[in-house]
C-alpha cells in the first residue's frame, strides 16, 4: 500500500521499491518506474502501482477422469509480473489517492485468470487418465502438464505476466471412492496379516512338534541310557558274585592246602613218633603211657591194681634189668 500525505491542496505519494508506479495525468503517462515519491495534485493525477514481487497463489478446483471419477487438485502458483507497462494496460491497478489502497481487485482478477487456466490444463490432463492411472503416476506429471500449459498460454504471456514454479500438493479422489479403493489394498494387507498369523501359528505348532519329538527322543535315550545302566549294574553284580565266588573257592581251595599239608605235617609227625615208639620196649611204651595218663588225670579217687597186672609189670621189670646187666657186662 503506498503512503500518501495531504498538504492542502497538494499532495504527496511515495511508494515501496517493490512496487512499479504509473502516474498519469490528464490521460498521459508522467512518470513510471519502482519505489517513486512525488507531489501531485489529485483533481489531474491518477495513479497505478503494480506489484514486482514474487506472488504466492492457491489454487483448489476438482476435475473428472477418464472413468468419470471426481478428483480434487490442490496446490500453489507461484507468478510474477515480467512487463509492468503491459499488464497496467490489461489491468486496473489504479490505487485510492487517499488511502493509497486500489480501488479494483486486480490481484484477485489475476489470480482468477490464474486458476482458470491451471483448472483447464489439469481438467485436460485428468480427462486422459483413469483415476488409478493419476494415483499410480503420481503428482510430478501434472505439475509440469499445469505449468507447461499456464507459461505458454498467451493470455499470460500478452498480459506481461510469469509464471514462475507450480507446486501440487494433493490429487485426491472422492471420500466414497478413495475407501472404495483403499479396500482391495486393505483386503491384501489383511490376507496378508491373515497369512502372517497362519505361519507364525504354524511356526509355533512346528516348534511344539519338534519340542515334543525331541522330548519324546530324550526320554527314549534316558530309557535306554537307564535300561543300559540297569544291565550294567546287573553285569556289575554278577561279576561281583563271580568274583566272590572265584574268591571264597581260592580261600576254600587255599584252606583245603592248608589243612591237607598241615595233616601232612600232622601224618608225617605222627609217623615219626609211631616209629619212634615201634622200636620202644613195651614197658617203656606202658611207662609213657602211664604218664601221659597221669598228665591228663586231674584227680584219682580210687585206683585198682590187680595182681594180674602187678606181675606182669613185676616181669617186665625183671626182664629189663637183667637185660641191662647182661649189656654192662658186655
Amino acid at each position: 500500500m503506498a503512503e500518501i500525505g495531504r498538504y492542502g491542496p497538494v499532495r504527496h505519494f511515495r511508494s515501496e521499491a517493490n512496487f512499479h508506479v504509473i502516474r498519469y495525468s490528464k490521460g498521459q503517462v508522467r512518470q513510471a518506474g519502482r519505489g517513486l515519491a512525488f507531489w501531485f495534485l489529485p483533481d489531474v493525477t491518477s495513479v497505478a502501482q503494480i506489484p514486482m514481487d514474487d506472488r504466492e497463489m492457491p489454487f483448489h478446483f476438482k476435475g473428472r477422469t477418464r472413468d468419470y471419477q471426481e478428483v480434487t487438485v490442490q496446490g500453489v502458483m507461484t507468478w510474477r509480473v515480467r512487463d509492468p507497462e503491459l499488464l497496467g494496460q490489461r489491468i486496473d491497478f489504479s490505487v485510492d489517492l487517499v488511502s493509497g489502497s486500489y480501488l479494483r481487485e486486480p490481484l484477485d482478477q489475476i489470480a482468477g485468470i490464474l486458476t482458470g487456466l491451471a483448472r483447464q490444463q489439469a481438467a485436460q490432463y485428468l480427462a486422459e487418465h483413469t483415476v488409478d492411472a493419476l494415483l499410480q503416476a503420481g503428482l510430478a506429471l501434472l505439475r509440469e502438464r499445469i505449468e507447461s500449459g499456464i507459461a505458454h498460454d498467451p493470455a499470460v504471456t500478452d498480459m506481461g505476466l510469469e509464471v514462475r514454479a507450480v507446486r501440487v500438493a494433493d490429487l485426491a479422489p472422492t471420500a466414497e471412492l478413495d475407501r472404495a479403493m483403499q479396500t482391495p489394498t486393505f483386503e491384501a494387507l489383511q490376507q496378508k496379516a491373515d497369512e502372517a498369523t497362519f505361519q507364525r501359528r504354524a511356526l509355533a505348532v512346528e516348534k511344539e512338534r519338534a519340542i515334543a519329538e525331541n522330548e519324546l527322543q530324550n526320554q527314549i535315550e534316558l530309557a535306554r541310557r537307564q535300561a543300559a545302566l540297569i544291565e550294567q549294574e546287573d553285569q556289575n553284580a554278577r561279576n561281583r558274585a563271580k568274583g566272590q565266588v572265584e574268591a571264597r573257592q581260592i580261600e576254600a581251595d587255599g584252606e583245603a592246602e592248608r589243612l591237607r599239608t598241615v595233616g601232612m605235617a600232622r601224618a608225617e609227625t605222627e609217623r615219626a613218633r609211631i616209629d619212634i615208639y615201634r622200636d620202644l620196649p613195651g614197658d617203656i611204651l606202658m611207662a609213657l603211657a602211664a604218664r601221659d595218663f597221669a598228665n591228663k588225670l586231674r584227680t584219682i579217687e580210687h585206683l585198682n591194681v590187680t595182681p594180674d597186672m602187678l606181675g606182669a609189670l613185676l616181669g617186665d621189670l625183671a626182664q629189663a634189668g637183667v637185660r641191662r646187666l647182661d649189656a654192662g657186662g658186655k
